[in-house]
């Protein structure tokens, strides 16, 4: 029951950040970084850009909360002027949680940060995790002793059920 619980306790919370595109946060000068997406699965890249850093400003990004190091934002293209954008990777060993991203500019005292939120899987989409454990398994299972006593068990009740049906035949009675 805790289980079931826990896990429907865990889709809602996905599927209620899943529908924010982006988590914006304000920094001292009105700066804003952008974490897209803002909820993420470990293994996959996230998109960091601000506009705190001013035009063909240089920052540097810190994501070792989340497991994933510092990262550098460079000015993005025509369309994006005067942003700073960066990526990072969320690294498949990160844990469930929330985790404070940071930009600093290298020029002025300027920063800026964000949430990101790690979850395990994405809403509607479960990854089976460990081993199945329903018995003996196949013949290459993981634990000889038990395959081999399996077949013996076997062996014993095939040479059994033949002698009794011999007997049988034979008029021997049982």
């Amino acid at each position: 029951m805790r289980r079931t619980a826990r896990l429907l306790t865990g889709t809602a919370l996905a599927v209620a950040t899943a529908g924010t595109p982006s988590a914006p946060a304000y920094g001292a000068e009105g700066g804003r970084l952008e974490v897209y997406p803002s909820t993420v699965v470990p293994g996959h890249d996230v998109t960091v850009n601000t506009s705190a850093c001013g035009d063909d400003g240089m920052a540097e990004g810190d994501a070792t909360a989340v497991g994933a190091g510092t990262f550098t934002l460079a000015p993005g293209t025509d369309e994006d002027e005067g942003d700073e954008i960066g990526r990072f990777r969320v690294p498949p060993s990160a844990q469930p949680g929330t985790y404070e991203i940071v930009v600093k500019c290298t020029q002025g005292a300027s920063e800026v940060r964000a949430d990101l939120v790690v979850i395990l899987s994405a809403a509607g989409q479960a990854y089976p995790r460990g081993s199945v454990k329903t018995g003996v398994g196949g013949a290459l299972g993981p634990d000889p002793v038990q395959t081999a006593a399996g077949v013996a068990a076997l062996a014993v009740a095939a040479a059994g059920g033949t002698w009794l049906l011999h007997r049988r035949a034979r008029g021997d009675g049982i």
